[in-house]
């Protein structure tokens, strides 16, 4: 006998310890440190409060939510039609969580100073335990600034940013929090939401809609904000689930979409069918009308983009320093720690410039400068952001080899849901010619990028010659060099947001990511950095 159990033929051994539970708050330097200094000091508490929750709990039913995908049920056994999705539990307990604690609502009840920044760094711990339950979230505080335009759809605004969930499908007079979906692109148009064929018919003081939709997202909130054809144009209305007297709303649920990922939360396929809504702003100003809910949405994508890749870099980390091969543990080895420092300066380059636009955002109001700043900055970060997450997650999917290509780990699932946001709202090409367009049209843009970018200069020549070398440039860019410019923006931006904070990541992303001739690959830093300080700031061990 071996000395082994009965039914056993070998020990095991080498393995890490489970991930969870984690503090995502308090294991965030550059989180923390971006709260404190973009103005959101006062929220910290709940901050905390969150992160905890976020790195145990939700973490672990996040997984659930996820296997278990939500289910449409056209019809009940009866034969009537009920159009209604059913969700494993830990989706809604993941949104209560959201909702109770502000993710969908702070920037609108408690509209202090840096709510904002709280909400977005709320929204940043949220999609790090569960991306999925992000998109309803976002979308219901992304429409309350629209709604609260309208006088008679005041209280749909203020349930949206109530502090509760109720997942009952009641009409609004009977729920104190709701949530808000969208319903924009058609099968014809997709972004060329001009395109559309779904008309608004005037009936007594709403309208009637007949048509349909490509995507109509979480088709379980109370309410939708979509886009038709009213006499005057492209309009936006409100269209709710149930109407005032309780009845369902004249629309069917057609198929749930069988995503690459997002998994946790139902995107469907809708016809309207004479269904009841509510006018948003003047007829003929949809798109107008719903450019501020852009913005947000956008400053969104930022954030979840830049929570994927902080997940993905703790759980390389978490793995390589407990993992042994040839002779030691894995971040020990020079190219594994080059690897996993360079993935830690990508992740805080994204943290700090998304906090960074949710201050401008948070100031916009008050501000003119920043507001012209929050308006292109989102489209930047946007394109930028969410264009790096994809291959960063593959990066750090790397350095646990097989392990990383498994269900069992979260991993696959950030690699599913990587594109999404390079995708939704408007993908790279979209948001490149919105650079495009908001330079030529509004130079207030550019008059706050030149303003960001020279605020920062003075500190490293290499970062001074590249921003002075962008802004001569930027004025000739044609459409063809729509993305290089974007690119250019957002790199620079993202090293002047790190040069502001003082970050010890700024050096080396500035020699990285600026310089002539540099690698795109992760992990081929120079060798001048500290990559076991970087690490150590990175995750605590």
């Amino acid at each position: 006998m071996n000395g082994l159990p009965p039914f056993e033929t070998h020990e095991v051994a080498n393995q890490p310890p489970s991930f969870e539970p984690r503090d995502l708050w308090q294991d965030d330097a550059a989180l923390r440190e971006a709260v404190a200094r973009e103005r959101g000091a006062a929220f910290e508490p709940r901050l905390a409060v969150y992160g905890a929750l976020a790195g145990d709990e939700m973490y672990r039913i996040g997984f659930d939510a996820n296997r278990d995908r939500p289910r449409l049920r056209t019809h009940d056994r009866f034969g009537h039609r009920v159009d209604t999705v059913e969700f494993h539990p830990a989706y809604h307990r993941l949104m209560e969580a959201a909702k109770t604690h502000g993710v969908a609502g702070l920037s609108w009840h408690e509209p202090a100073p840096g709510a904002h920044v709280a909400r977005a760094a709320l929204s940043y711990l949220h999609h790090q335990a569960d991306a999925g339950t992000s998109c309803p979230l976002t979308m219901t505080h992304a429409a309350v600034p629209v709604l609260r335009r309208e006088p008679s759809l005041a209280m749909w605004a203020d349930r949206a940013a109530a502090p509760q969930y109720d997942p009952r499908d009641l009409p609004l007079a009977d729920k104190a929090g709701i949530t808000l979906g969208m319903g924009m692109t058609e099968k014809q148009g997709g972004s060329d939401v001009r395109a559309n064929t779904t008309t608004a018919t005037p009936d007594g003081e709403g309208y009637r809609l007949v048509g349909h939709k490509w995507f109509f997202s979480a088709p379980m909130c109370d309410g939708f904000l979509v886009l038709a054809q009213a006499p005057g144009g492209l309009t936006c209305l409100l269209m709710p689930r149930r109407l005032p007297d309780g009845e369902r709303n004249r629309f069917a649920l057609m198929r749930l979409k069988d995503k690459l990922g997002d998994w946790s939360n139902a995107s469907s396929e809708v016809e309207f069918r004479n269904a009841l809504a509510w006018r948003v702003g003047e007829e003929g100003r949809g798109v107008a009308t719903i450019i501020e809910m852009v913005m947000l949405t956008r400053l969104d994508c930022m954030l979840g983009s830049a929570a994927e890749m902080r997940m993905a870099l703790a759980q390389a980390l978490h793995h390589a320093r407990h993992r042994r091969t040839f002779g030691k543990v894995l971040v020990e080895h020079p190219l594994m720690a080059n690897v996993l420092a360079d993935l830690a300066i990508e992740s805080e380059a994204a943290t700090t410039f998304a906090l960074r636009v949710a201050r401008a955002v948070d100031r916009a109001p008050h501000d003119a400068g920043e507001a012209a700043f929050a308006r292109i900055a989102t489209a930047i970060g946007k394109y930028w952001i969410c264009k790096r997450a994809p291959a960063f997650v593959n990066e750090a999917q790397e350095c646990l080899g097989g392990a990383g290509y498994v269900e069992e780990s979260i991993l696959p699932r950030l690699y599913r849901q990587a594109p999404l946001n390079s995708i939704w709202e408007g993908s790279g090409n979209v948001q490149c010619l919105d650079v495009l367009r908001a330079l030529a049209r509004e130079p207030e843009t550019w008059v706050a990028l030149k303003a960001e970018l020279e605020s920062a200069t003075g500190r490293l020549p290499a970062f001074d010659a590249f921003a002075s070398a962008l802004m001569a440039d930027a004025a000739a860019t044609g459409e063809a060099g729509a993305r290089a410019l974007a690119e250019r923006l957002a790199r620079a931006l993202q090293a002047a947001a790190l040069l502001h904070a003082g970050s010890p990541m700024a050096d080396a992303f500035v020699r990285q990511r600026l310089a002539p001739g540099h690698e795109w690959a992760f992990g081929s830093l120079s060798g001048q950095e500290d990559t076991g300080a970087l690490l150590a700031r990175a995750l605590p061990a």
